[in-house]
């Protein structure tokens, strides 16, 4: 019996069929990953193939948040922020992808845990220098380094919280060139020194001396030469763009000292020895105004004003004679709460400060501040306990109205009271 044309054609179609699907399943099966076939798996075990990172990061990123920056770079960067001599730790670098989530967690932790030791670079606020803080060159001494780092933060801190509090209109008045007078200014290495009498000044002077190449050695140079010559100029001597240029992009730096010892020291250096200048013109006015039956001879020449008398101007709303720098407030001097000093270093921490200081614009390397003292160098330099000598011949009102008058340089600068009963 003879099959029907149709009925043919139709095995032909269902057999085609057939083998088009025979062939594709081999197909398939030959491009199939063997890690996705699942069968045969043993109870309690799933095969499964290894996690690929986010195509939006790197490899050795991390896709929860924490940190978005591959190990390779961390290492790199780390390395290049590290100053000159100073040896970091670098996070381990990529595993293979044995055991990759715990092994990828623990790198995490170790990174964010060395990043978070790292030491922040200072960002200089608005109103001053637009570059970042410069790390410490060659002589930096890891640990050391990174104490005196946080300290700079936390003096600029209490100064920038004293201001808000107290000088709140300081931020919206306009730099004049009385307000940068006392700025002494160094162009090579890009630096502004605010001078405050008898806090170091004259050895800071001799070494922007050697900084701008004006001399060898802080040695070589005079005390007439730092305070009477003509080699630093001030920054009040520079057009309105040039004081605003050096503002915004200069390091700026000031020293201060304990109130009522640069106070003492002040007047030990003034009047407890010969001077042509403050006898004659602060001595006479004041021996003329404060001491009863004062001989000829004292209201001649000015000399032997005692502590007592001197504080009482001091402390005169009506003084006889102006104000000095010398026993100026810092405040006054510097203007701190207007103008936004990078580095704020203290007399009682001098060689710290200042040697930290000279590592952070880069100095010459044999360049460190001086010990020396400038004048009368047999004489003990004045100490918390001679201030205190001083001061106890003082009443209990005139120590506190003599804290009252510095009392903004005792809390910018966070300097403890002096006396118990002052408040």
């Amino acid at each position: 019996m003879t099959q029907r044309p149709g009925t043919m054609r139709l095995a032909c179609m269902f057999s085609s069929v057939l083998l088009f699907g025979a062939a594709g399943l081999l197909l398939f099966i030959s491009l199939q990953d063997p890690t996705e076939l699942t069968s045969q798996q043993a109870p309690g075990i799933k095969f499964s193939r290894p996690r690929q990172p986010h195509p939006d990061l790197p490899a050795g990123g991390s896709k929860d948040g924490d940190l978005e920056v591959p190990t390779e770079r961390v290492s790199r960067d780390l390395s290049s922020r590290a100053p000159r001599g100073l040896t970091l730790p670098v996070p381990d670098q990529p595993q293979p992808l044995l055991q990759r989530g715990t092994r990828l967690r623990l790198r995490q932790r170790r990174r964010r845990l060395l990043i978070k030791k790292m030491p922040a670079v200072v960002t200089i606020p608005a109103n001053s220098s637009d570059t970042p803080f410069i790390r410490p060159g060659p002589r930096t001494l890891d640990g050391h380094w990174i104490s005196l780092h946080r300290s700079q933060q936390e003096r600029k801190r209490v100064m920038q919280e004293a201001c808000a509090k107290y000088r709140a209109s300081s931020n919206r008045r306009a730099v004049t060139p009385r307000h940068v007078s006392r700025i002494f200014v160094e162009d090579r290495h890009r630096v502004l020194y605010c001078e405050v009498p008898k806090a170091g000044c004259s050895n800071w002077k001799r070494v922007l001396m050697v900084l701008a190449g004006l001399a060898s050695s802080t040695a070589d140079i005079q005390h007439n030469t730092v305070h009477y010559g003509s080699a630093l100029k001030r920054l009040d001597t520079f057009d309105r763009q040039g004081i605003l240029h050096r503002l915004s992009t200069y390091t700026k730096m000031l020293f201060v000292r304990e109130p009522f010892e640069r106070l003492v020291s002040a007047f030990r250096d003034k009047f407890e020895h010969p001077n042509s200048y403050y006898h004659p013109v602060f001595g006479k006015a004041i021996l003329a105004r404060y001491r009863a039956n004062a001989s000829r001879e004292a209201l001649r020449t000015g000399s032997g004003v005692r502590f007592p008398e001197f504080v009482q101007y001091l402390l005169d709303v009506h003084r006889p004679v102006g104000m000095d720098i010398h026993w100026d407030h810092v405040s006054r001097l510097c203007s701190p709460c207007l103008i936004d000093y990078d580095f704020v270093g203290k007399f009682e921490s001098m060689e710290d400060d200042a040697n930290f200081f000279l590592s952070l614009i880069h100095a010459p390397q044999n360049l460190t501040f001086p010990r020396f003292k400038d004048r009368h160098s047999q004489e003990a330099r004045t100490t918390a306990r001679i201030a205190h000598h001083y001061f106890a011949q003082l009443s209990a009102l005139q120590r506190q109205r003599t804290y009252d008058f510095y009392y903004m340089d005792y809390l910018m600068f966070n300097y403890s009271k002096p006396f118990v009963d002052l408040y």
